[in-house]
């Protein structure tokens, strides 16, 4: 028994009473009785040793054998990043370089430092048994002290560092081999600094005098708008103010300044604009001689008692019915029945085995996934990019498109809360990015869990011998999130027993919220007194209320000139035009109308496949043309897009095409070159989305619920048949009843608490504040200013 890790109950034979006589049932009554007041004899007496209960075998899994010793997608170890760094300090090197913590813009700073990837023949080589690829690193620096300042990437190696080490320009992967300067990413803490030095001591007076409240301290912080460039000839950004409140992102004053912040000198940045209540001022001097004058129109005043406890996560409301008892959770009574190799980060489940790749950029893929040990996909990489396009009356809202590949979605992952994030018997592994700050170890950065999904893969109710039975659906989940200024992004790749795989991506976290007022009617929803949730896509919601109480909402994208807008070279330029048909330029596609068809990519010379299937919201881009997404982001116009796979075509984005709209350094229309596409070696680039029309619910935060998007991955003709009939858990037995092949569910035990925690590579300096902590993990989200 005590192997097993539980205990079996009692059988119904062990307890049934053979009696047909009305004696006989009061005696069963009376036993059943009994044996209640024993066993609640036995809960309030836990020391008494009759009846305890055994622990369950503890969450730990089993070691997992990958097909080869070494991940080739693992991120750098401390130690190499670290002799790495040296290396490139080196005064040989010749690059001048200073860290980044001591650095002005106008120095020369290591970026980034990461793996880069082997390619895919010398890879699978490897995989096959071959020689191990000799290992590179992919290098950033911002080469702020040239006479023309750029960004620049290199590649390192071989490694470990020795005498054959050497470096090389890397430019085979981008399609613009020198990076402009304004559109570099965001790492020195003297460009938060030279931004707050525009606000001079007078604007502060104006500002704590419009804005100043005395019911919270008289701080504001600033959001930044995106992109800060077209073609990286100029940096400019619209700052939206809040109030420095929990849940800032949705408390702002409706006050927006226009700067450019060009070059690598700080002295030479400016107010462009200031926009306040409709007023428009071309000098911060303008504004300012309105203020003293007293013709600048103020905006009406808030309640003083104004509550700002809505936008926390505090409990509001009356506890529900039964709401303080804990909920059911899952429990593996017999052991986890997934392993893990924590060397490798290799993991195996039910047939299933992958490894696992983490970056700074992207954060988690998985690699050279297998079922039944034949490679079902050699890469699947969630996220390539999230863009995300709001519409809105004001300079913030209609000016801005993230694309949150340059906010770092692996440099964003945190440590995930056990039981809330993941279940509790989750295994948690670590990740590793780099910053220009030094290397970051994140403990609970993934985790991994098996559940029952409480829905039968398969299951008939039959009349004859074999008809009758049911596949239990069990789901194994690798997860990690991802948290970008106000929003978090939860990702998923999900496993399913009849070889189908699920990607799925969900939302939560703060709106990035707009001042309401009543121009902003058509853009969106009023969340708060003087809040409101934009609509995502740049699009508007049109609202038409028939008789029957019905509301239909609509979206539609219209062209609106503001005098506030900044000329963009070329805006009067013919929209994007579509390319000539050829075959790979074919593979560009939309999902069929009503869902009346589908796309498979068959991997061998006959119908044996995998289909992609839509999953929830499959949607595409709505705003085309838009020339904050002129030629950065062409991916999205499609649901799906297969070109031919090439090792110098890894991404479909960059961090630098978020600032590079009318020059991106990768463009994804020129992956399409009219390349035959038939029995060749395909990737699928698939789109995930949703267009968020906010609403009251979405304060404090968008629910998971409906935030959510995906696509899957299923066997079509691949197998002979059913495979999930592998599995014994609950298949035919007898005509009317199940045996589950021996597999036992009727058991108890105590759950154990997890325990799979790992130690990190290294010591890190941890912030010492919560200003480190919020100043680390905003960047250009958060510019805060004392009033």
């Amino acid at each position: 028994m005590a192997d097993r890790g539980y205990s079996l109950l009692k059988s119904s034979s062990q307890l049934a009473v053979n009696s047909t006589t009305s004696q006989g049932r009061k005696r069963l009554a009376f036993l059943i009785l009994l044996t209640i007041g024993i066993l609640a004899l036995f809960i309030d007496r836990p020391e008494d040793g009759l009846n305890k209960l055994e622990q369950c075998v503890a969450p730990i899994p089993p070691i997992a054998k990958p097909p080869a010793p070494l991940n080739l997608w693992a991120s750098l170890t401390i130690p190499e990043t670290t002799s790495i760094q040296k290396w490139l300090e080196d005064p040989e090197r010749n690059f001048n370089l200073t860290r980044v913590v001591d650095s002005a813009l106008s120095d020369n700073v290591i970026f980034h430092i990461e793996t880069y990837y082997p390619s895919k023949v010398e890879a699978l080589a490897y995989l096959a048994g071959g020689d191990i690829p000799e290992k590179y690193a992919r290098v950033t620096i911002h080469h702020g002290g040239d006479k023309v300042p750029v960004v620049r990437n290199y590649l390192v190696g071989p490694l470990p560092i020795g005498n054959d080490t050497a470096m090389k320009p890397l430019t085979d992967i981008y399609h613009e081999s020198d990076i402009p300067y304004n559109a570099r990413g965001f790492i020195s803490p003297a460009e938060s600094e030279g931004i707050r030095a525009l606000i001079t001591p007078e604007l502060t007076d104006v500002m704590q005098d419009l804005f100043g409240d005395p019911n919270i301290a008289s701080t504001l912080d600033a959001g930044a708008s995106g992109p800060f460039s077209f073609d990286g000839k100029r940096r400019r950004t619209w700052l939206s103010w809040r109030k420095n409140l929990p849940g800032s992102f949705l408390h702002p004053v409706g006050f927006y300044l226009y700067v450019d912040i060009s070059g690598t000198d700080p002295s030479l940045w400016k107010v462009l604009k200031t926009v306040y209540n409709s007023q428009i001022f071309y000098s911060m001097d303008d504004f300012l001689s309105a203020y003293r004058n007293g013709t600048l129109i103020r905006l009406p005043s808030h309640p003083d008692t104004e509550d700002y406890s809505w936008s926390t996560r505090k409990r509001v409301g009356e506890p529900r019915d039964l709401d303080h008892l804990p909920g059911p959770r899952s429990v593996s009574f017999a052991g986890l029945r997934f392993r893990v190799d924590r060397a490798t980060q290799y993991i195996s489940w039910m047939g299933w085995g992958m490894y696992l790749a983490f970056d700074r950029d992207m954060g988690l893929s998985l690699r050279d996934i297998r079922l039944k040990g034949e490679r079902i996909i050699y890469e699947v990489s969630l996220p390539q990019e999230a863009i995300v396009q709001y519409a809105g009356n004001d300079p913030m809202q209609a000016s801005t498109t993230w694309q949150d590949r340059y906010g770092f979605m692996g440099g964003g992952v945190r440590d995930m809360l056990p039981g809330y994030d993941c279940p509790l018997e989750a295994v948690y592994l670590p990740a590793t990015t780099y910053s220009g700050m030094g290397s970051i170890v994140q403990e609970k950065a993934i985790c991994v869990f098996e559940m029952d999904s409480g829905r039968p893969v398969t299951r008939h109710t039959g009349y004859m011998k074999g008809e009758f039975g049911a596949v239990k659906g069990y789901v194994l989940t690798v997860r990690s999130i991802s948290t970008m200024g106000n929003y978090d992004y939860i990702f998923d790749y999900m496993f399913h027993i009849d070889g189908t795989m699920e990607v799925r991506v969900s939302a939560s976290g703060y709106l990035q919220g707009g001042y309401w007022e009543p121009s902003q009617e058509e853009y969106g929803g009023r969340i708060g007194e003087m809040s409101m949730g934009n609509l995502h896509d740049h699009s508007r919601p049109r609202y038409r209320r028939p008789s029957n109480s019905l509301l239909e909402t609509t979206t539609s994208q219209e062209a609106v000139h503001q005098p506030w807008f900044d000329p963009i070279p070329g805006e009067d330029d013919d929209e994007w035009g579509s390319v000539s048909s050829k075959p790979e330029d074919d593979s560009k596609l939309k999902y069929p109308v009503n869902f009346q068809g589908g796309y498979a990519i068959n991997r061998w010379g006959r119908p044996r496949g995998y289909a992609i299937l839509a999953g929830y919201n499959p949607i595409h881009n709505t705003v085309v043309g838009s020339r904050r997404l002129l030629n950065n982001a062409n991916w999205a116009r499609y649901n799906l897009a297969v070109s031919l796979r090439k090792d110098t075509e890894p991404s479909s984005s960059s961090i630098w095409n978020a600032n590079l709209p009318g020059a991106p350094t990768v463009d994804f229309h020129r992956f399409f070159d009219g390349e035959d596409i038939v029995q060749r070696d395909l990737v699928a680039w698939v789109n995930v989305g949703m267009h968020h029309l906010p609403h009251a619910e979405d304060s404090p935060n968008t629910k998971t619920t409906i935030a959510m998007s995906s696509f899957l991955l299923t066997p079509l003709n691949y197998f002979d048949s059913d495979i999930s009939l592998d599995s014994p858990n609950a298949t035919p037995g007898d005509d009317w009843a199940y045996d589950d092949n021996g597999v036992k569910q009727d058991f108890t035990c105590i759950p154990q608490p997890a325990k799979a925690t790992y130690d990190a590579e290294g010591i890190l300096r941890e912030p010492t504040t919560v200003e480190e902590m919020r100043d680390s993990a905003d960047m250009y989200h958060r510019v805060k200013v004392e009033l």
